[in-house]
């Protein structure tokens, strides 16, 4: 009995390893081609379901896709509204598992050629010149999913089943009950292991082989639809409110849905068998795939067109997070998205940069009023802002180099390792430019306090040099947002910008040592020479941060 419980382990194992080892060989193939899909989601609902249908039936895992969409809604990525459609189409791809299954899993035999298709696979795995060493990884992850499949169907036999085959029978002869026991055991069974595609291929499997029976295997098949909720909630554990509220919309629609199918179990299992080629007892296999795909249609059909009527019920019922203005950042690493889809790991950190950029780009902006004209009102209002928004960005930095020092121990692509390095560096540029805001906020306030009044033609010629460095900040917050590598001609375009700033600082530097040779007030022009400086230097930061961007693209050509 033992060993035949180990058989049965090792071959679902063998089955989870092979649906993860291909769907982790996909997502690192694609990159971060997928996550940019999901997080540019239309407002249109039909537009989400199948975005959320392919992206699912391509890394094929729904948890992967609702995990993403959780963090992404977390992230501000995504609005609840956009999620929703996401999260129908992600539990309508989910049943593509089934297909593959039900279609080559038994007919045609696919685990004796499984062998060949791993050794295909392992070998691009190994031939670096190729390139195609994910692809390699998808292909051995499918192979070893027939071959657990395989080993599953033999360790699922009724001779060798044992008591685990004779409870299954036993309990199937219990009427009504036995279709609550088996939503329970399909519920239960899918939580555990985190998959319903995992959970949709196991039942089949058993219905190959005889240990359930139609009607045992389609109270399963509903189970597992309410157990596959487990991801969403787990990712909104800490999670802000709308987070929570997407979670919630998946344990809903999928409770939601499972309710009507059982309420109408009789004829709706009369329905598949209408629309199903052959009997269920012959062709049980299509039978139990068909009506897992019918039922998320179903529930897709029946929700789809509510949406706004859905997120108004969410509101309700999860009450917004409070409101202010947060004084501490906090970057939680997500557990689940880094088991489920490492790359979106990178992704979502890259939203926080363009968020770090956002606050560098606030600071900057409110040191204009102040260099106009320092007044009590800069030194009240604007000056205790830029000094909490510099905290804010000491912490930003630390939580964000500390997400990604994890994020360098995933299994990620070439172009998600790239990116990651890069934000390490882009991360320590911005928290010296919010530094340099803060210096120049102090020379504002000490220019106030001393009573120091730069000349009107002074300040004429410090505005339009502020205005420079501001483009040139404006130009790399557009490219952080994405990510983005610089083009040659973008490039050009952040070399030119740095040698104008660079000469109209000479200029003005000269200005002001001229003024002290006619007389002027030492304090004052020295001040201002300071200012100069420190809007050069802030100017230089962002140069650095367009060098790293363009030798990201220079590093690209050559390869």
């Amino acid at each position: 009995m033992v060993l035949k419980l180990i058989n049965f382990a090792g071959s679902l194992c063998f089955l989870l390893y092979g649906m993860k080892l291909m769907s982790d060989g996909i997502q690192k193939g694609a990159g971060q081609k997928l996550q940019k899909a999901l997080a540019f989601v239309t407002g249109n609902r039909l537009v989400g379901l199948l975005t959320g249908m392919v992206l699912t039936m391509i890394i094929q895992s729904s948890g992967a896709t609702t995990v993403m969409v959780v963090t992404f809604v977390n992230a501000g990525l995504m609005t609840l509204q956009q999620s929703i459609g996401v999260i129908f189409g992600a539990n309508i791809g989910t049943t593509i598992t089934g297909w593959i299954v039900a279609l080559f899993g038994f007919n045609f035999k696919i685990e004796m050629l499984a062998i060949p298709i791993f050794g295909l696979g392992y070998l691009l795995t190994i031939i670096k010149r190729i390139h195609k060493e994910n692809v390699g990884h998808a292909i051995m992850g499918f192979a070893l999913l027939f071959i657990g499949l395989g080993w599953l169907s033999s360790a699922f036999q009724m001779e060798e089943g044992g008591a685990f085959a004779q409870f299954l029978v036993t309990v199937q002869g219990y009427g009504a009950v036995s279709i609550v026991i088996g939503v329970v055991v399909g519920a239960a069974i899918t939580a555990l292991l985190h998959s319903s595609s995992a959970m949709s291929a196991i039942i089949i499997t058993m219905a190959y082989n005889n240990l359930v029976n139609w009607e045992f295997s389609a109270a399963m098949i509903i189970g597992s639809t309410i157990g596959s909720t487990i991801d969403a909630i787990m990712a909104s554990f800490g999670a802000r409110s709308d987070a929570k509220r997407v979670a919630l919309v998946h344990v809903t629609f999928s409770l939601a849905t499972a309710a009507i199918v059982l309420l109408f179990f009789h004829p709706f299992l009369a329905f598949i068998d209408f629309i199903t080629p052959g009997n269920a007892i012959q062709q049980i296999i299509y039978h139990i795939t068909m009506l897992h795909t019918v039922e998320k249609l179903l529930g897709a059909i029946i929700f789809l067109p509510f949406t706004k009527q859905i997120v108004w019920l969410m509101n309700k019922l999860i009450k917004d997070d409070p409101n202010g203005v947060p004084t501490e950042y906090h970057l939680e690493f997500n557990e689940r998205m880094a088991a489920e889809s490492p790359e979106g790991c990178v992704f979502r950190v890259q939203k926080e940069m363009a968020s770090f950029a956002d606050v560098v780009v606030e600071m900057f902006d409110s040191l204009q009023e102040g260099l106009r004209t320092p007044s009590k009102e800069f030194v009240e209002n604007q000056f205790p802002r830029i000094e909490q928004l510099e905290n804010y960005t000491d912490q930003m930095q630390d939580e964000i180099v500390h997400y990604l020092v994890r994020c360098t121990h995933l299994h990620l692509s070439d172009e998600s390792k790239d990116n990651v390095s890069l934000m390490m560096q882009i991360a320590g540029e911005m928290e010296s430019m919010a530094d340099g805001c803060l210096n120049i906020a102090n020379q504002i306030k000490k220019a106030f306090e001393r009573e120091m009044n730069f000349p009107a033609e002074d300040v004429d010629r410090l505005l339009p040099y502020f205005e420079l460095a501001r483009q040139f900040l404006y130009f790399i917050q557009k490219n952080i947002a994405n990510m983005q590598t610089l083009t040659a001609e973008q490039f050009q375009f952040a070399s030119e910008l740095e040698e104008q700033i660079d000469e109209e600082r000479r200029n003005l530097r000269r200005l002001g040592r001229d003024r002290m040779e006619k007389g002027g007030d030492v304090r004052t022009e020295l001040l201002y020479i300071d200012m100069v400086r420190q809007i050069e230097k802030f100017s230089d930061r962002c140069f650095d941060v367009a060098s790293e961007l363009g030798k990201k693209f220079r590093d690209r050509t050559r390869a």
